[in-house]
């Protein structure tokens, strides 16, 4: 995203709530286009995949399913289409935050003031701290709408194959989790503030830019290792002579299981129908497997969450970008009236 360069400020400088937002359009109004084109596309190729795609997709598995030991025709191509156009959708969907943290970075605040031109504002007819508040209220509307669009239509298109697509992603195949989910929304307005706040720092627009974009990553990273420990797990207890423990979702710790209840690491020994591996395990007083994890009962609980703590990141890190703007310009005094009309 990109943003014009910024008007010269004349004697009615965005005074009033409605020339201040009619001001702030006009400025990012190349970024306000590029994000609507990027939402409105993605967006079609969401409905693409979770239609007439999936439609495909379960009528290439309904022929290959239907076949017996050969000489039956499916078609193989349908499946790959799906399989490839929702990977891409699914990239794209979590590319979202880093676009925004990339663009908020490089041109929301630090390029006026490494221009010179924010200050000349404030001289004006806007406070400091009405200058940043516009230029994050704004976006961050047209962030939320878009993002929340994407991971919503996103969450339906991976929803049309379940149960009918054999190999469709599962709810808790990384990617698919992430893009499901509102806390891909709240990682872009995260991504907004963290450009904004080191717009304030760096007043340069491409230190800005790499900033914003490695602690957008960090805090992403964070939020994908801390997510399995933001709800209590389940824990299933299954027999040797399966090849594994039972339990499908969000694994947080599995092993062996001994008759004293301790956890042991799981050899991969297989079952105990192979004589080796029945040796193992009673050498190791091993009863079973145990397995704690997060089934899909559990996937809005561990979303909510997570997308609540995020908020609560970026209202923190709002608010540190305030603090840190009245500290570089001192306390904000009412700003002058524009010039009459």
């Amino acid at each position: 995203m990109t943003a014009l360069a910024t008007p010269p400020v004349t004697g009615r400088p965005a005074g009033s709530s409605p020339h201040l937002l009619r001001w702030l359009l006009r400025l990012h109004r190349p970024a306000l286009l590029a994000w609507t084109v990027f939402v409105l596309v993605l967006a079609g190729l969401l409905l693409w995949v979770g239609g007439p795609l999936t439609d495909g997709a379960v009528e290439g598995w309904r022929q290959y399913n239907a076949c017996e030991s050969g000489g039956c025709v499916y078609d193989p191509s349908a499946v790959g289409r799906y399989k490839d156009w929702y990977t891409y959708t699914t990239l794209a969907v979590l590319a979202a935050p880093f676009l925004v943290a990339a663009w908020a970075g490089a041109t929301l605040t630090s390029r006026e003031l490494e221009h010179g031109t924010a200050q000349l504002a404030w001289t004006q007819s806007v406070s400091p701290a009405r200058w940043l508040a516009a230029k994050l209220a704004v976006p961050a509307v047209l962030v939320a709408v878009g993002s929340g669009l994407l991971v919503g239509l996103h969450h339906w298109a991976w929803s049309t194959g379940q149960g009918r697509i054999d190999s469709a992603k599962d709810w808790f195949d990384i990617g698919t989790y992430a893009a499901n989910g509102p806390a891909t929304a709240a990682m872009a307005l995260a991504g907004l503030v963290i450009g904004a706040l080191f717009g304030l720092l760096k007043r340069n627009s491409l230190a800005s830019l790499v900033g914003s974009l490695f602690a957008t990553v960090f805090l992403w990273s964070v939020m994908a290792l801390a997510t399995p420990y933001l709800w209590p797990t389940v824990t299933k207890v299954s027999s040797l002579k399966n090849t594994v423990p039972a339990g499908s979702g969000i694994v947080v710790d599995q092993g062996l299981l001994t008759a004293t209840g301790a956890h042991l690491t799981n050899p991969h020994c297989a079952s105990t129908d192979w004589a080796q591996c029945q040796t193992l395990y009673t050498k190791l007083g091993a009863v079973g497997y145990y397995n704690d994890y997060h089934p899909q009962s559990h996937y809005w609980p561990l979303q909510l969450t997570a997308t609540a703590i995020i908020l609560a990141v970026t209202a923190l890190l709002a608010l540190a970008a305030f603090r840190l703007l009245e500290r570089q310009t001192g306390p904000s005094a009412p700003a002058r009236k524009a010039a009459a009309v």
